[in-house]
């Protein structure tokens, strides 16, 4: 077995740092846990993990394994777990199926290491329950559960990635009159390079079954778009290859090394009728399609596991960057550096106005993304809920949830890598080492930038949504579906700049004022609004001056993002604060945690008025005394 030197005692810089805390650290635990229950659960399990005596959870040589190697070790935790999880009877409540199990999330995280196989249950499963009828459930989801179909979810290829419209993959159905399978089939195509899937998480080694996003070709010929289709690539007996299909790892990354990204090519592969997800639309045995009934909104369905993804991002933009700030700020405590005036005792560097200033808005933001990427879990969980029972949702609902999973999507992720690298800077030469931690939570977390829509291109997707809601605000029509959207927050102010009402302005006399939380908020919410009628003035007088549509959209994608990044600033302060004073009012927090947590609120906020000031001045909603009060 191997031995692990545990430190037996604290550090007293650390010691002395926690000794003045001003509220209860446990009570915060338990907000970010999820409830008292939800900690000692959680602490339960992890020492499950850490006295496994098979060692195979250990992590200590992690640094030193070739990817393979990682690769095969990581499977072999995840094998590990399953038979913990049937041991312990995590999983009994939910018919033996263990991903769905509440314990499930904290087992992955006390084993504080990537596994292959999570696009399983990330992407995979989710797909089936939300895409596929309730016999194709039935039948495949209990093979799910048991570990025999282990699944990835192929959509992205060598040419196309979240532009679904334009991927190459084709699934024609052949009827079984002209040599297809008994009740029809599809056969699945890679008809051009460009079409190969790649990219795909669990696709490489680990997969035996695949959910391919491909164009439709039906009995007629007619190509119905895109739609989703469980393609086999490997035995579940023995992971041998099946016919027709090319697979692989596509190498070595920057990171995520445990991941096996894959790449799959199709050749004339064949698979039954009922392979293709048949919950909301259908192929007969003659080939002929069908939509079922459903309304404006699950036509977004096809949408909905991407948004799903798009808001475990957000969440795990949370958790990343909060694992690069502990490492850095306890390092800031403990670490050393200059004298004091008596010339002999030596400053922490947490003590330098410039170490704070480059780590704590990093900290209140990690706090903040919890708030938000909870509040968008269980928003998308409800309308999905909803879409699946047949329950109204508005297309207002649905599309603008796909603005905020986006917007928020992109926003979180950039500013949680770039804080982890500073972070990771913050502690000199220490950062460069691996042992530290940070250079491999660094390079991982790379991907989130670029997976499920590169950051650069989704602000386009939430323009186009909230450019919606100003034509309808500045037509004057019935804007009562978007009540329940986050959208709805900017109607006033929409309202005050296309309608020439009473000009607004950051409300703020003194110094002190300038930190009032329901103030800063309206200098957001004023700044998006104002933002995205720029965007909107634009598009028109591009068009008005001969330019053609796509033309006119293309010059304004520069202004788009800064608009995006504006709307995502205003609605993660809003959850902010919003979470702050609900946990409050549940009991989780009392006052002196609620107290902190708006101060980092401020803190933030204030942070990003400074960095983007021209904005908040453009229009003289900020004056320059106001912008000096923030800086300081």
């Amino acid at each position: 077995s191997r031995t692990t030197m545990t430190a037996t005692t604290m550090n007293p810089d650390l010691q002395r740092e926690r000794s003045t805390a001003t509220f209860s650290t446990e009570r915060i635990t338990n907000l970010l846990d999820g409830g008292a229950d939800r900690t000692h659960r959680r602490r339960q399990l992890e020492a499950v993990i850490a006295r496994d005596p098979s060692c195979v959870f250990s992590n200590d040589d992690n640094y030193y394994l070739h990817r393979t190697d990682r690769h095969v070790r990581s499977l072999a935790k995840h094998v590990r777990l399953v038979e913990l999880c049937r041991k312990l009877g995590i999983g009994d409540e939910c018919d033996g199926d263990i991903i769905a199990s509440n314990d499930f999330p904290l087992l992955l995280n006390a084993i504080a290491d990537d596994l292959p196989t999570s696009l399983h249950w990330v992407m995979f499963v989710p797909n089936i329950k939300s895409l596929c009828d309730e016999e194709q459930q039935k039948k495949w989801l209990p093979l799910c559960r048991d570990w025999r179909m282990v699944g990835c979810y192929a959509q992205t290829e060598l040419g196309h990635g979240s532009n679904v419209r334009a991927l190459e993959t084709t699934a024609t159905f052949v009827p079984e009159s002209k040599g297809g399978m008994k009740g029809g089939s599809w056969i699945i195509n890679s008809p051009t390079l460009t079409s190969y899937k790649f990219w795909p998480g669990t696709l490489g080694r680990t997969a035996n079954h695949a959910m391919v996003i491909a164009n439709l070709i039906d009995g007629k010929g007619i190509n119905r778009g895109v739609h989703n289709f469980l393609v086999p690539l490997r035995s579940m007996k023995d992971h041998s290859f099946l016919p027709g299909v090319t697979t692989g790892d596509i190498g070595p990354k920057i990171g995520y090394q445990v991941m096996d990204n894959g790449f799959a090519a199709f050749d004339n592969v064949r698979v039954p009728r009922r392979n293709m997800a048949m919950r909301f639309a259908a192929v007969d045995e003659q080939g002929v399609y069908t939509k079922k009934n459903r309304s404006d909104a699950a036509a977004k369905v096809t949408y909905i596991t991407m948004m799903q993804v798009r808001a475990y991002i957000c969440n795990e933009a949370s958790k990343n960057l909060a694992l690069a700030c502990t490492i850095s700020i306890r390092y800031s405590a403990v670490r050393r550096q200059g004298f004091a005036e008596d010339g002999k005792k030596e400053l922490q560097i947490l003590d330098y106005k410039q170490q704070q200033h480059r780590l704590f808005p990093r900290l209140a933001a990690s706090y903040c993304f919890f708030f938000s990427g909870r509040k968008l879990l269980a928003t998308l969980k409800d309308v999905e809920s909803r879409l699946i029972s047949g329950k109204p949702v508005t297309k207002a609902e649905v599309t603008d949830l796909h603005a905020s999973s986006s917007g928020l999507k992109s926003y979180t992720t950039t500013v949680a890598a770039d804080g982890m690298e500073d972070c990771r800077k913050a502690c000199g030469g220490h950062g460069f080492l691996q042992s530290s931690g940070l250079p491999e939570l660094v390079t991982t977390y790379l991907q989130s930038p670029t997976v499920e829509g590169d950051n650069h291109m989704l602000p386009q997707q939430v323009v186009k949504v909230l450019l919606k809601l100003v034509e309808a605000v500045q037509g004057g029509e019935d804007i009562s579906d978007y009540k329940p959207c986050d959208s709805y927050g900017l109607v006033p102010s929409l309202s005050s700049i296309l309608h020439g009402g009473a000009k607004e302005s950051y409300n703020c006399v003194s110094s002190d004022q300038v930190m009032n939380l329901p103030a800063v908020l309206k200098a957001f919410c004023h700044r998006a609004s104002r933002l995205l009628v720029e965007c909107a003035s634009q598009l028109q007088q591009s068009v008005s001056k001969g330019k053609s549509v796509q033309e006119a959209w293309n010059l304004c994608l520069v202004q788009m993002a800064r608009t995006s990044r504006a709307y995502s600033q205003y609605l993660l302060l809003r959850d902010f604060v919003d979470g702050v004073k609900e946990e409050s009012a549940n009991g989780v927090m009392k006052a002196p945690e609620a107290a902190v947590l708006r101060d980092l609120a401020r803190l933030l906020a204030l942070y990003w008025m400074e960095g983007e000031m021209g904005d908040f001045m453009e229009d003289g909603f900020v004056t320059a005394e106001q912008s000096r009060w923030i800086r300081r």
